[in-house]
């Protein structure tokens, strides 16, 4: 009997056990865990996306924002979210378009994504970009401020951010080396990267970036605003 009681007493010990490690097999690690996306554009087959840049006279770049930040976000829209290449609006299309277009700036969302048989646009503003050399180093400090909303093309509303007006995105370093394209680059990646991580399921240890300043806590930063026309 007391063979048979101390069998027993060991058979649950051991069942008690495979279940722990079943369940530790089964937890994911810190780089399994994700951050669910906000809306989900890896799920959507043969899904195409204009990306629009908004980048306002008076920030004073002397450089060609647009371009940067487009060829950034496609890029990162190809790579991370999943998205067909084919189905990514190149930005010389795009700018093509807008130079044969004499009333751009009237076109609405829809319109313009209609234009390039789109399913959705994603409209990024600029509303601040700095830039500046440490004296004379070849060593920049940089920081990049934009907001971001998608926008359906059959509807025309917007279809993300779901809560907020806008995507509020905040990007900068204390140091990059080489020179300013490089730069701006780096601004333009990190600024890519913190936009089109909410469109797919992103490896928590790589949702954030070291040039991710979006959870850095600010009495006001932008302003909120309509997506309007152009």
């Amino acid at each position: 009997m007391k063979r048979i009681v101390l069998f027993a007493t060991l058979m649950g010990i051991l069942v008690q056990g495979g279940c722990g490690i079943v369940a530790l097999t089964t937890t994911p690690t810190q780089y399994e865990k994700k951050v669910a996306a906000e809306i989900n554009l890896i799920k959507q087959e043969g899904v195409k996306v204009l990306v629009l840049v908004k980048e306002p006279a008076w920030l004073g770049a002397r450089a060609n924002l647009r371009y940067y930040m487009t060829e950034q976000i496609n890029k990162s829209l190809v790579k991370q979210v999943k998205i067909d290449p084919d189905n990514i609006i190149r930005y010389q299309k795009l700018a093509d378009f807008r130079a044969k277009q004499e009333n751009f700036a009237g076109l609405w969302p829809e319109e313009l994504g209609r234009a390039f048989d789109s399913d959705y646009v994603l409209i990024v503003r600029i509303d601040s970009f700095v830039l500046t050399e440490i004296d004379e180093t070849g060593l920049y400090k940089g920081s990049l401020n934009a907001q971001a909303v998608l926008v359906d093309v059959e509807t025309g509303k917007k279809v993300w951010p779901d809560i907020e007006d806008s995507k509020v995105i905040r990007v900068g370093y204390d140091v990059e080396k080489g020179d300013r394209a490089q730069a701006i680059t780096r601004l333009a990646a990190a600024a890519a990267h913190c936009t089109t991580r909410y469109f797919y399921d992103c490896p928590k240890d790589k949702f954030r970036i070291a040039e991710d300043m979006s959870h850095i806590s600010y009495e006001k930063w932008g302003e909120t605003w309509d997506i309007g026309r152009f």
